[in-house]
């Protein structure tokens, strides 16, 4: 009987080990510095970059006949008049504006070319994926003063088995070229209000979220 009662102790006590192992926060990943849940200063992003799928609006002063309104095609390419398949992926609306006035050039004196996205969904490295155990997986175009709590709210929160404690961030560190991975506390954000949890999110952050081992 006394072995018995032994192995009964150790299944619960292995049970609850498992348990809180389920709910504890991702290995010794580091964790990103809290932010508010409002911004104290607002503030520009970086600057937009066009990606496929964008939808434009190319304005010609005083040659409506060569604007037009496109989409951007998956190849990454626009087609105006007088301008075939010329590159807009990559580029910012400035940049494109003066390549298609450098094009523009060769028929009219001196044109001036205004590019105005009107839809947007950027490229890869702009937008924010959140990926796992949500109620909609779904890839974000990112916006200056974003954080985690947006990103979530976008999502529709997290779904009825996610483990958020051991979700992740991966990061690319554009001065080393690698990617850093972070621990994030959504469980302790969504379903606990704590603010500490919330940080700031970057331009091609990925967010990945596990399900409960129980």
């Amino acid at each position: 009987m006394r072995l018995i009662s032994a192995l009964r102790l150790l299944a619960v006590l292995c049970g609850s080990a498992l348990t809180l192992g389920g709910c504890a926060t991702t290995g010794d990943a580091p964790q990103l510095a809290p932010a508010t849940f409002v911004a104290m200063q607002e503030g520009p992003g970086e600057e937009y970059v066009i990606g496929p799928l964008d939808e434009l609006t190319i304005h010609v002063w005083r040659n409506d006949e060569l604007g037009a309104e496109v989409q951007v095609r998956p190849d990454g390419r626009i087609t105006t008049p007088l301008v075939s398949d010329m590159p807009a992926v990559g580029k910012t609306p400035t940049m494109l504006a003066e390549d298609i006035r450098l094009q523009l050039s060769q028929y009219i004196a001196d044109p001036l070319v205004t590019v105005i996205v009107n839809r947007f969904a950027g490229t890869f490295s702009q937008q924010i994926r959140v990926v796992g155990a949500t109620e909609q997986p779904a890839s974000l175009p990112y916006r200056a003063n974003m954080t985690l709590l947006d990103a979530m709210i976008a999502v529709g929160g997290l779904s009825e088995y996610a483990s958020g404690n051991r979700a992740k961030l991966i990061r690319f560190d554009r001065t080393t070229g690698g990617q850093q991975e972070y621990a994030l506390r959504l469980g302790d954000l969504l379903r606990k209000g704590e603010s500490e949890a919330n940080v700031m999110l970057m331009p091609g952050d990925v967010i990945i979220i596990p399900e409960s081992m129980f």
